[in-house]
This record gives C-alpha cells, sequence and structure tokens, in this order.
C-alpha cells in the first residue's frame, strides 16, 4: 500500500493534495515482462493504493474517457500524489492522457517529473502527433498511443519517429465506430475482427513495437475472456489489456512461457552456440531434432521474453 491510512487522503481537497505530493520518484521497470496491462480509474483511491503491490506486469492510470470532465484535474492530482509517494512498484506504470489538443499538452507537462515509466496519448491520426508528444514528453519516459481512429490504424507503419515510442493498445471499440463498424462483429470467429487484430499486430511488429490486444469489458465472463486470450497468443499476440486482478490472473498464465518451453529454449541455445563455434550451424540434435540458425533464433525470442 501506499498510504496506511487512506481517510485522511480522501478528505484532502485538490489544494490540499498538491501540499501533500512527496518527493519519491520509484526507479524505472527493470524487466522484460509485459504480458498484461491493468487500466485503473485514478478516482479510485483503494485502487491507487495498490498501485506498488499488483500482479499485472503493466498498469494504465487512466484520465481519458473513463473520467468526467468535471473531475480530470482531481484524477490528475490523484496521480500525482500517489506516485509521489510510492517507494517502488512491480509494475510499469502508465498514464493515459485526454488527446493531443484536449488536454494530453497539459497533462504531460504537469506529470513529466513524477516516477512512471511511459505516457499513453489517446486517439492519435498521425506521425505529427506522436512527433508532438515527444517533443513535451521527459526524455526517460516512454510513449505509448492508444490507436483508436481509422487513420492510425491505416498509418501505423508511419509512426515510428523515435525509439521512445514502443507501445500500441489497440481499442477495439473506437476503433470500430471510426470505421464506421458496429460493436457487435466482436466475436471470437467473425473475419473482420480477425483482420483486424491481424493487421495491427503486424504492423506493429514491422517498425519493432510492442501490440497490446484489447481490453474485453464483459468483465464477468471468464470463460470467453480466456478464449480471447488463448486465439490471441495463438495469433503472435504477447500482452493483453485486463480489467482487473481476475482477469490478470488469467492472462498473465496464457500469456506467460512454461517451464518446458524455457528448457527447450536454452538446451537449443547452448547446443547452437557450442555447434557454432565449430563452425557447423544445422545438426541433428538428439533431444529436439534437427536445429539449424532460424531454430536458434526463435529460442532467442523465447529467453528474451522472460
Amino acid at each position: 500500500m501506499v498510504f496506511k491510512n487512506l481517510k485522511e487522503i480522501e478528505t484532502l481537497s485538490l489544494d490540499e493534495k498538491l501540499k501533500r505530493v512527496g518527493g519519491f520518484k520509484k526507479a524505472p521497470y527493470s524487466k522484460n515482462l509485459f504480458r498484461t496491462n491493468m487500466m485503473l480509474n485514478p478516482l479510485k483511491l483503494n485502487h491507487l493504493n495498490q498501485i506498488d503491490n499488483l500482479k499485472s506486469d503493466m498498469i494504465t492510470l487512466n484520465l481519458e474517457d473513463a473520467i468526467a470532465p468535471s473531475r480530470k484535474k482531481e484524477a490528475l492530482y490523484n496521480i500525482a500524489l500517489f506516485l509521489s509517494n510510492i517507494r517502488e512498484s512491480n509494475s510499469f506504470i502508465v498514464i493515459r492522457t485526454n488527446p493531443l489538443g484536449e488536454g494530453a499538452e497539459e497533462e504531460i507537462e504537469f506529470l513529466n517529473d513524477f516516477g512512471f515509466d511511459a505516457i499513453r496519448v489517446s486517439k492519435v491520426k498521425t506521425k505529427d502527433d506522436i512527433s508532438k508528444a515527444l517533443s513535451i514528453l521527459s526524455k526517460d519516459k516512454e510513449l505509448h498511443i492508444s490507436m483508436e481512429t481509422k487513420e492510425a490504424f491505416i498509418n501505423l507503419r508511419e509512426f515510428r519517429v523515435d525509439n521512445r515510442f514502443t507501445t500500441a493498445n489497440i481499442g477495439i471499440l473506437d476503433l470500430l465506430n471510426s470505421l464506421n463498424l458496429p460493436q457487435s462483429l466482436l466475436e471470437i470467429n467473425n473475419p473482420t475482427i480477425d483482420y483486424i487484430l491481424s493487421k495491427f499486430l503486424l504492423d506493429a511488429h514491422f517498425i519493432g513495437i510492442r501490440a497490446t490486444s484489447f481490453m474485453f469489458q464483459d468483465y464477468n465472463n471468464i470463460k470467453d475472456f480466456k478464449e480471447w486470450c488463448k486465439k490471441e497468443k495463438l495469433m503472435g499476440f504477447s500482452s493483453k489489456a485486463c480489467m482487473g486482478p481476475a482477469q490478470v490472473d488469467i492472462a498473465n498464465s496464457i500469456f506467460g512461457v512454461s517451464k518446458d518451453e524455457i528448457e527447450r529454449a536454452k538446451h537449443i541455445k547452448k547446443v547452437f552456440e557450442d555447434s557454432s563455434s565449430i563452425n557447423e550451424n544445422g545438426f541433428m540434435d538428439t533431444k529436439y531434432g534437427f536445429i539449424d540458425e532460424p531454430i536458434y533464433k526463435d529460442a532467442l525470442l523465447v529467453l528474451d521474453s522472460i
């Protein structure tokens, strides 16, 4: 917990919250795990109070569509208060801002010096939006985007203007609306959804960024959530947006790497490198059959993900 006594925090005015801003700044996220990204509402203080000890690899503090305009400043100040009093966190912390021209610039400038890992800008459309956000964002922070517009869907391959832009999160419901398509299409075996997800994933990999799949909002429907995770893992996704701890546990398990996969990858790495040292890059292994450079490179991908 960030604060032992939340009741005192709940009674503070906005000005009083600013006066309570602390001097702590968590260390940058040092793991290589990005399986899950749990969205939190910064108006829920009991949720913010857990950001130092959650199981989600990523946490996104949402300033955008879940927050009424009249309460956005309150949400922003809550984030500042909790970030500045946190000593450490198990998670990569992201702050989702409003769109550029609708408050994002001011939010980024206000938050720049606090301890978090990335800003996620909503509803970007062009690579100029990426450049503008990066020009404001502190150099030690990553830039993420919510891919929710038809323009971003078409133009994602053009967006890698800087290595600090590392991640795109598909907002499937907003994207469908932008494409003038009904949300009823969002079914596991719908070919249009398959195309949208496949194009998003491949375009992201084409420019070398992470692709996080959409949030499944029917929180109590665990069965279908599992099916979506399995499908997305099979497609090549390695990261899923989540609504709460139950979804996080499921997605962490499905998008994780098994002990058998790790053992296989370590073995392939060792025997290939041993064989390569005597100039033999293709050989028959007694445990896993034929191994050559493509098999070796795939093993390295597995090891890089843990």
